[in-house]
């Protein structure tokens, strides 16, 4: 019963990859019956992507049988590697921007404080032309006292969370504006 299953799981997946395959065919000749149009440069680059999802879908298919079956079902159920924002290349310049620690303690007024830590935060910025990463260092300290933890605040950025700085964002929207320049062209 369990190969029997697989089996038709196997061929309902192939059924509905055949599906796609020939739909996404269709999309393409459409496409590139428009391609000269108003919008020619966004239709290029949306035909690149489907045929590249059609050759990826036509090689998946060929690669699926009936005796892999299991396995496809063992990966799909495997969790994801998801390891969130990727870190700024390490090869951009850095410049490294200490804010001001605090001389006493701002819970018992004690003069007593140790370095705990600190949190960086890093900024993607731009020269004209050349780009920056700027770090903000807030130091952590702990009170030797009442033993709490004390550190500056944040500085403000025009996104929160973000990496872009208001540099950055600057640049990005005068090209777009005062410049007309789209923005996959900057």
């Amino acid at each position: 019963r369990a190969a029997e299953t697989r089996a038709t799981d196997a061929e309902a997946r192939a059924v509905s990859a055949e599906a796609q395959i020939t739909h996404l065919k269709h999309l393409i000749a459409r496409m590139r019956q428009d391609r000269f149009g108003t919008s020619s440069e966004r239709g290029r680059r949306l035909l690149d992507q489907l045929e590249l999802e059609l050759e990826e879908l036509e090689t998946t298919q060929a690669e699926d049988t009936f005796e892999n079956a299991a396995d496809l079902a063992v990966r799909a159920t495997a969790p994801r590697n998801n390891r969130g924002r990727q870190p700024l290349p390490a090869d951009l310049p850095r410049e490294r921007m200490v804010l001001p620690a605090p001389t006493q303690c701002p819970c018992c007024g004690g003069m007593r404080l140790s370095k705990l830590g600190e949190s960086i935060t890093e900024t993607l910025e731009v020269i004209p032309r050349q780009f920056k990463v700027i770090q903000t260092v807030r130091e952590k300290f702990t009170c030797r006292d009442c033993e709490s933890i004390t550190q500056p605040p944040a500085p403000f950025y025009p996104i929160s969370r973000g990496r872009a700085g208001p540099e950055l964002l600057a640049g990005i929207l005068c090209d777009k504006y005062l410049q007309h320049l789209p923005l996959n062209r900057q």
